[in-house]
C-alpha cells in the first residue's frame, strides 16, 4: 500500500468511534484515510509523538499534509475531506474552537457511557485490513 494521505488515529474500544470508523470506510471512496486504533502499537506511538497519552485518551487524531488535528478540527477535517456534501462540514470551522471543542471533550469524557465499550479493538475485514495501521 503506497503511504495514506491521511491517517486517523480513534479509540479501538470505543463502540461510537468504531461505529465512526465504519461510517468512513463506506464514504471514503478514494480510500484517502487509513486508521490506526490508539491501542495499537503504531496508534499508541503516533499518540505519544503528538502529545496525547495513549494510556488516558480523550481525542481524536488527524495526521494530514505533515500537521496534526485534533479533537472538533480534526473531526471537521475528516469529514470535509469525504468530499461532496461533507464540503459542508468546514462552515463548521467559523464556530469558535473553544465551543467547539467544549462540545467535543464532553461528548469524548462520556463516550463508554453512552455508547459503550469493547473488551477488545476491532479486528479488520480482509478487505478493510490494508486500511489499517498495525
Amino acid at each position: 500500500m503506497n503511504a495514506p494521505d491521511a491517517i486517523v488515529v480513534f479509540d479501538g474500544v470505543c463502540v461510537a468511534c468504531n461505529r465512526s470508523v465504519d461510517f468512513l470506510l463506506r464514504r471514503d471512496r478514494a480510500k484517502r484515510y487509513s486508521f490506526a486504533a490508539m491501542q495499537s502499537p503504531a496508534g499508541h506511538a503516533l499518540m505519544a509523538a503528538h502529545g496525547i497519552d495513549p494510556a488516558n485518551p480523550a481525542s481524536f487524531l488527524l495526521l494530514e499534509g505533515g500537521r496534526a488535528f485534533r479533537d472538533s478540527e480534526a473531526v471537521l477535517r475528516v469529514l470535509s475531506g469525504l468530499g461532496g456534501a461533507w464540503r459542508c462540514a468546514r462552515f463548521a470551522l467559523f464556530v469558535p474552537r473553544a465551543w467547539r471543542d467544549a462540545v467535543y471533550r464532553g461528548i469524548a469524557r462520556h463516550r463508554y457511557r453512552w455508547f459503550g465499550r469493547r473488551e477488545a479493538c476491532r479486528v479488520p475485514t480482509r478487505e478493510e485490513a490494508g486500511r489499517f495501521l498495525s
